[in-house]
């Protein structure tokens, strides 16, 4: 789920604005990220999920994620969120249009309309063959880059589900192994990856490459428990109803990481900001 495509789209606020050289969100990247060891988060550590703007976290937070054009937190295990199947709205869709065109999906050939997710207005990636599948992977791996040059400790990719709504075009294999690339490229730069949703992929974990879960609403799909048996703990689940974060938190809140945010993840100081974890 997208959301800071929504904030992009009804706020202006830094790094929604256009960068040289790559789409409208994009940092560059850094050419020279060297190898690293993958250092995993602790589990079930307090968790905050910043993605609609960066700010102090409390102080008993120690696993932040933000946006890939935010900076990280020192002294917190931070997060760099990548949309990575779909585009952001907007102007990144222009530049996609103009620097890769053959890697949107389109619905009837390469000039067709494009596959577009409607709750976001995001076109989704076309990442159906190996070739468009490694060329796509440049693109996201040059931000994946970007995250380790500044200092992230792990990547979550999201859209991870985008197969579902490309009407049968793609499907759960091509996100696998689209998947798989940006797992490689994570961990050559020393980053961890983790696993964003889509629970039907957990059997392919492993094969993957993911490390941990950063998931929506697992407690209201009733999918907590699929997910803390895959990852032992670290599993950092965002709830948007209070109805669901109080069920979560009495079933699963002394077994994995949940954290209750307003649905526009507003920055803390903001009305309608909310926060709370268990």
């Amino acid at each position: 789920m997208p959301l800071l495509a929504l904030w992009c789209a009804v706020t202006a606020v830094a790094g929604c604005s256009p960068a040289a050289g790559g789409p409208p969100d994009a940092r560059p990247p850094a050419a020279s990220a060297a190898p690293g060891k993958v250092r995993l988060p602790p589990a079930d550590a307090v968790f905050d999920y910043q993605l609609g703007g960066a700010y102090p976290p409390r102080d008993d937070v120690r696993v932040v994620s933000r946006d890939r054009t935010a900076k990280p937190v020192r002294g917190r295990y931070t997060i760099c969120y990548v949309n990575a199947f779909q585009t952001q709205p907007g102007a990144a869709v222009g530049w996609w249009r103009r620097h890769h065109p053959d890697l949107l999906l389109h619905e009837d050939g390469d000039d067709g309309p494009l596959v577009i997710d409607e709750d976001w207005d995001e076109p989704l990636l076309d990442v159906a063959t190996p070739a468009k599948r490694t060329a796509a992977a440049e693109v996201v791996g040059g931000w994946i880059d970007g995250c380790a040059a500044a200092g992230f400790d792990a990547v979550e990719a999201d859209n991870l589900d985008s197969y579902e709504r490309s009407g049968g075009r793609l499907d759960a294999d091509d996100a696998a192994a689209f998947a798989r690339l940006l797992a490689q490229r994570a961990h050559a730069r020393g980053l961890a990856f983790a696993q964003k949703n889509t629970a039907d992929l957990l059997g392919e974990r492993s094969r993957i490459g993911f490390d941990f879960a950063v998931t929506e609403e697992c407690a209201r799909y009733r999918e907590c428990d699929r997910y803390l048996s895959a990852y032992d703990g670290r599993v950092f689940d965002i709830e948007y109803r209070t109805r669901d974060f109080t069920t979560g938190c009495r079933r699963w809140g002394d077994a994995l990481s949940l954290t209750l945010r307003d649905r526009d993840v507003r920055p803390a100081g903001e009305h309608g900001h909310v926060y709370r974890h268990c």
